[in-house]
């Protein structure tokens, strides 16, 4: 038996901006129990597409009732393997992820579809779906509920932490528009003041 949740979102910002901030969503306040993340793995296809494949570790705080399952020496830590197809033609992205420790107690399979929306120009549809699923015998049923309900939190958490990524990135790409028109606005001072000096002589 295993748990499935599915859920979609419209967020409120432009998939190229979506995009983008995707790649810089960590570190993020709302995500501080990832650690690290690393690129294993990067290749532009002859259409055009980008694959990804990244390795993030995360912390990973068991309920009490947890603990009886781990041996005392093992890691608390959780790999993640987040592999993603970001396709330019089609304005989609799409990513698949996996832990790849503890799959004994439970395994938690991901896949993410972030697509430009034709109804509401600006916007981009996101659809997350997961798949919850462990081999304890006996209590695999209690465990998919405790993680089905986790992943609900955290998916909260997720959805926070990309919104904090694309409000940075807009807010950057206004300093920036602000900076350039400040230069262009000093440089025709600048211009404008020498054409005076000329016509002063």
């Amino acid at each position: 038996m295993v748990k499935y949740f599915c859920s979609s979102t419209d967020i409120r910002s432009a998939w190229d901006h979506v995009v983008s901030a995707f790649w810089q969503r960590y570190p993020n306040p709302f995500s501080t129990h990832v650690l690290t993340e690393d690129v294993v793995y990067r290749e532009v296809t002859a259409d055009h597409r980008l694959l990804s494949r990244r390795l993030l570790m995360k912390t990973n705080r068991l309920p009490r009732w947890a603990e009886r399952f781990f041996p005392s020496g093992m890691a608390r830590s959780v790999y993640i393997i987040e592999d993603s197809i970001v396709d330019p033609v089609n304005r989609s992205l799409t990513t698949y992820t996996c832990n790849l420790n503890h799959t004994t107690l439970m395994s938690v399979e991901e896949r993410c579809v972030f697509q430009d929306s034709a109804e509401q120009p600006g916007t981009t549809l996101l659809k997350r779906e997961a798949w919850i699923s462990s081999g304890i015998y006996g209590f695999s049923k209690p465990i998919q509920e405790f993680g089905l309900a986790r992943f609900k939190s955290n998916q909260v958490k997720a959805m926070k932490g990309l919104e904090y990524a694309v409000s940075n990135l807009q807010g950057t790409s206004a300093s920036q528009k602000s900076e350039a028109l400040m230069k262009r606005g000093r440089a025709a001072l600048a211009g404008s003041s020498a054409v005076r000096q000329i016509v002063l002589c």
